[in-house]
């Protein structure tokens, strides 16, 4: 899937199954070797090293935009500098402030709305249910994933439903200590999700 670049914001956009043009998502996560991204929903990602947090930093920049759930705020604490911060909620209390939003507004008018104020690509960062959530609107166009050389045997995946969406490996990249940064796009001709988000 070929992106496009907007004029004065160079982010790419995608064409989506009816061939509109639409931002471009990418789910940027760090998981464990045994495929878990925190022991449990209050877990700080503390674990994933310096090496993963420059990547990180680096790709939610270059979007200029990233999209995550409450909980997932709550374990980063603050608003991201640099780069707008929307977080999905259903806590009417919590007020947006400058580039921090807080919205209960699906993934898809989620994403019209940044692409009228001139985005063309988001990051997705988490959780499992606004990861599963995007994944079942069929809006995740790249997957990518920093394996971390630790084990927690239980906790949270990167998606709470059943699903069988197929992924070609477009990266690697070796950063740190034996981490390892996965990067995929998402093949949207072959896809199967099933379950509740």
């Amino acid at each position: 899937m070929d992106g496009r670049l907007i004029q004065g914001m160079g982010k790419r956009n995608v064409n989506d199954e009816y061939g509109n043009t639409r931002m471009k998502v990418t789910m940027v996560m760090a998981m464990t070797l045994d495929g878990k991204i925190a022991r449990d929903a209050n877990h700080p990602a503390n674990w994933t090293g310096k090496e993963d947090k420059k990547k990180f930093v680096e790709i939610t920049r270059r979007a200029g935009a990233m999209i995550m759930g409450s909980r997932t705020f709550d374990t980063i604490g603050r608003a991201l500098p640099g780069r707008k911060n929307i977080v999905m909620t259903r806590n009417k209390a919590r007020k947006s402030c400058g580039d921090l939003i807080f919205t209960d507004k699906p993934p898809r008018l989620i994403l019209e709305e940044l692409s009228r104020q001139g985005y063309g690509e988001v990051a997705l960062i988490g959780g499992t249910v606004i990861n599963s959530l995007f994944a079942k609107a069929n809006l995740i166009d790249e997957v990518c994933v920093t394996v971390v050389p630790i084990l927690f045997g239980r906790g949270l995946s990167l998606f709470d439903l059943e699903m069988d969406t197929r992924l070609e490996l477009v990266d690697t990249e070796v950063i740190g200590e034996g981490s390892l940064v996965l990067r995929y796009r998402v093949n949207k001709d072959v896809r199967d999700v099933r379950g509740q988000a």
